[in-house]
């Protein structure tokens, strides 16, 4: 019962978190979902609790579509495309993961993923604010 009630507070600080979040740290909180999830799924295999396991790799198939799908591929260029192709391949792999049962494929998605969040974490506040300048910018320019 307990557990119920933090898990409550748990879910309410994470809806206030992305309702204040600026988007760095929204992409920043999916990296992590992947990550968490993978690590979580790692336990339902090991477990042997495979409708578990099989919930949360289609989060983190949800989550890494969400950050494919989210790229700017105008302004990104070859970051962007870059990205898209990585996203892509651990699509195809955390897919692998759960038809292969395969603790080791999950290892790979993490340790690609891993980089790519630590790497984001740390843009300077500078060029976060520059960033958001420039994307008001082009907004304004469309509308």
């Amino acid at each position: 019962m307990a557990l119920k009630g933090i898990n409550a507070y748990k879910k309410g600080n994470i809806k206030q978190e992305i309702a204040n979040a600026d988007p760095h740290k929204i992409t920043l909180m999916l990296m992590q979902g992947v990550l968490d999830r993978l690590a979580y799924a790692k336990g339902n295999m090991e477990r042997k609790d495979y409708a578990a396991k099989a919930d949360n790799l289609s989060r983190v198939t949800s989550i890494l579509v969400s950050l494919r799908d989210s790229l700017d591929m105008k302004a990104g260029g070859e970051i962007s495309d870059n990205l898209f192709s990585l996203y892509d391949y651990m699509l195809q792999r955390v897919t692998d993961a759960n038809v292969q049962n395969s603790l080791k494929i999950m290892d790979e998605v993490i340790n690609l993923m891993l980089p790519i969040k630590t790497a984001w974490a740390q843009i300077p506040e500078a060029a976060k604010q520059e960033a958001y300048v420039l994307q008001r910018q082009n907004q304004q320019a469309i509308v």
